[in-house]
């Protein structure tokens, strides 16, 4: 199919299907959809979520206490907010099934940056998935159910076509008690159209901002009159009237309010009757106009708080949901927000090193945690990601006892996403010649921003202290590994040789026997063999090396069994790996010949250099990066 059939068959699909009143009442009777509200088909739109066990994930149980949880596919973008989705779900089926939150302004509370707008487009998106019905020619999309009376048409409805008494709720509108008057009571002369919620149409979706107090009245929600009307219809005629409004135009659907409490509070009062009452009366002398939709709204906590602190705004904070929708405050999750926002660029394909997004990530959630007390805020962060610190930080809490110390707001303040982001930007096009990101660039870019902020004092030098005191060491650490490993592969031959010898000189020592080296002729008594052993074990800092030495012998015996009676690779035993490791790089001089890019001595020392090039390249660097982050490496130690 091409693009051009691809787009008309979607315009096609959305397109009004028209049929009498009788035949929308004869669909009602086997399809509950027909009549369905709008957190009704919220929910259809939503669809089922994917249940999740998390006790039988280690990393999920940790973060979850081992509760079942519920994840939406239709979120499945919104990284780390589980529990503000649960909760805006929560919101729809309450609703749905007529509860106290069908009567609810759906209200997203969260810092800049949260995520709450990203959740309002979605929630609109969604909207648009399923149709809805309503009378044809209606400007507000009115239910065909509002020309019935509950009290006199309720019980034959119900019996008849098995529509529950409680949709007919909706008054009529004015538009439809003119028309009704035209066509002398008889409502078959009414026309019913199945509509699809749109946003670009704005059909029962619409968009409201707040303005000033001076250019800003109710008719940006209950529309006005088109003066250009007047010529034909009195100011009090139906026809004369622009539905134009907010509340208008998303009758049946959904209306979001942007940074709502921005807003005059005179501008608000509209949404009281509309909510509670369902309908809500027009600028002019004529009969109320129906609401049955969704009103969504969000703003900065700031604003909550002046208006909550109001006195006046009581009857408004008694008809508020509130959704919390904090920043995210797990690493793993913050990381894979910013390859979602990366994808959406042209840096897509470019190269980004290893641990950078993670050291931002890191940075990011640091800045939104409370300090907890006895206990390190790194480990904190590395708790609330799901990591197990019992055998590394024994100080370290569990994440109850971390969530419950720093209260409810948590999450509320700190670095934004939007603020990561623009850093990732600067990083990427810090080189003049090569658009890539790296961790080194970061660390600069980071420090050179957080003076450009005029932040606080206090905050300034808290920010500063996670960067020297956490991100920078760990980062030695991490590339030092990085280059050691590519080394290491280089010079597997070399970690073999350490490993056989060891395991030799072990065997022999356990056994009280003398060693004849079969290529030198020269012997090793147990002393020799001890000292020896020592020199390898020393700098790993082997507390029990006799039990340790029976432990190796013991593993390459069994391995050796399995492998034609050959030793086994010197990687494949953890322990001794790191044992060798720390030996091989107790001084970083031996490294400085071969990953340094300086002239090289011989060919042979510049092949090993071209192999520790390739294989970090291998590992996600750019050669560029390679140079650049080993001489960085090379310069940090030695000042160390």
């Amino acid at each position: 199919m091409s693009i051009f059939d691809h787009v008309q068959n979607r315009y096609e699909r959305v397109q009004q299907e028209e049929m009498s009143l009788q035949e929308y009442l004869e669909l009602c009777r086997g399809e509950p959809t027909a009549y369905a509200t709008a957190a009704e088909r919220m929910l259809v739109a939503i669809g089922e979520p994917e249940v999740i066990d998390t006790a039988k994930d280690s990393r999920l149980s940790r973060i979850f206490s081992n509760k079942v949880i519920r994840r939406y596919p239709a979120f499945s973008e919104f990284y780390g907010m589980e529990e503000a989705i649960e909760q805006i779900v929560s919101y729809f089926r309450h609703a749905a099934q007529g509860l106290e939150e069908r009567k609810q302004i759906l209200y997203l509370l969260g810092p800049v940056g949260g995520g709450k707008s990203s959740l309002a487009e979605r929630l609109k998106l969604l909207m648009e998935k399923v149709p809805f019905y309503a009378i044809k020619g209606s400007p507000v999309y009115e239910s065909p159910l509002g020309l019935f009376s509950p009290e006199e048409d309720g019980e034959l409805l119900e019996k008849e076509y098995n529509i529950p008494r409680r949709y007919l709720k909706s008054v009529m509108s004015p538009w439809a008690a003119k028309r009704l008057k035209e066509y002398g009571g008889d409502i078959s002369q009414f026309r019913v159209v199945r509509l699809y919620p749109s946003r670009l149409n704005q059909i029962a979706i619409s968009k409201t901002e707040p303005g000033d107090e001076n250019n800003q009245d109710i008719s940006s929600l209950v529309g006005k009159v088109d003066i250009r009307q007047l010529e034909m219809y009195s100011q009090d005629d139906p026809d004369a009237y622009s539905f134009s409004g907010g509340l208008c135009r998303s009758n049946q659907g959904l209306m979001e309010f942007v940074e709502m409490f921005k807003a005059p509070i005179k501008v608000l009062h509209p949404l009281l009757t509309a909510t509670q009452e369902g309908n809500y009366n027009p600028t002019e002398g004529m009969g109320a106009i129906p609401f049955d939709g969704v009103i969504l709204a969000h703003s900065n906590e700031s604003e909550w708080q002046t208006f909550r602190n109001n006195r006046n705004n009581e009857a408004f904070l008694d008809r508020v949901y509130i959704v919390k929708v904090p920043y995210c405050l797990r690493v793993t999750e913050e990381v894979k927000i910013y390859q979602k926002l990366l994808e959406h660029s042209s840096l897509a394909e470019a190269p980004c090193a290893p641990d950078t997004l993670r050291m931002l990530a890191q940075f990011s959630v640091l800045s939104r945690l409370k300090e907890p007390e006895n206990s390190s805020i790194y480990s904190k962060m590395r708790v609330y990601d799901g990591e197990n610190l019992k055998d590394t930080d024994p100080k370290a809490k569990s994440i109850q006892e971390y969530r419950d110390s720093a209260g409810v707001d948590e999450g509320m303040d700190g670095l934004s996403t939007r603020f990561a982001f623009k850093i990732l930007s600067k990083v990427f096009n810090f080189d003049t010649h090569e658009v890539a990101a790296n961790p080194v660039h970061l660390l600069y870019v980071l420090e050179q921003r957080l003076e450009q902020e005029q932040l606080p004092k206090e905050t300034f030098e808290r920010y500063l202290r996670f960067i020297k005191e956490f991100m920078a060491p760990r980062y030695v650490d991490f590339i030092g590994k990085e280059i050691q490993t590519a080394y290491l592969e280089s010079y597997s031959e070399y970690g073999q040789n350490i490993f056989d010898r060891y395991v030799t000189y072990a065997d022999f020592w356990i056994q009280d026997q003398e060693y004849r080296d079969p290529e030198t002729g020269e012997l090793f008594n147990r002393q020799a063999l001890n000292d020896e052993l020592e020199k390898i074990e020393k700098p790993a800092g082997i507390s029990n090396p006799k039990d340790f030495r029976h432990e190796v012998v013991n593993f390459v015996l069994r391995a050796r069994a399995q492998n034609n009676g050959m030793n086994p690779s010197w990687q494949s035993y953890e322990k001794l790996r790191g044992v060798i490791e720390k030996k091989m790089f107790a001084n970083t001089e031996e490294l400085l010949p071969v990953i340094s890019f300086n002239a090289k001595a011989s060919a042979a020392d510049q092949k090993k250099h071209e192999d520790f090039v390739a294989r970090m390249v291998d590992r996600g660097y750019t050669e560029k990066q390679v140079r650049l982050l080993s001489e960085w490496y090379l310069r940090v130690r030695k000042s160390q």
